[in-house]
């Protein structure tokens, strides 16, 4: 999956905040939970519009641009 097509960025939605496509689900949240100790099935339960190809697909990505 492209970065493009996982995350949006729009003024209109949370202020331009980048959120899960299709969503107004932050990404940070995503990452935000992690570093809690959330495990990510519980980050889905609780965010349920966020798919686990997306979830996946972003952490692979940020995986790789910190690499």
């Amino acid at each position: 999956m492209d970065l493009k097509t996982l995350i949006t960025t729009d003024r209109d939605i949370l202020g331009g905040q980048p959120v899960f496509t299709g969503t107004r689900v932050p990404v940070e949240s995503l990452f935000d939970h992690l570093e809690a100790g959330v495990s990510l099935d519980e980050f889905l339960d609780e965010f349920p519009t966020v798919s686990k190809i997306q979830a996946v697909a972003v952490l692979e990505t940020a995986k790789l641009l910190n690499a």
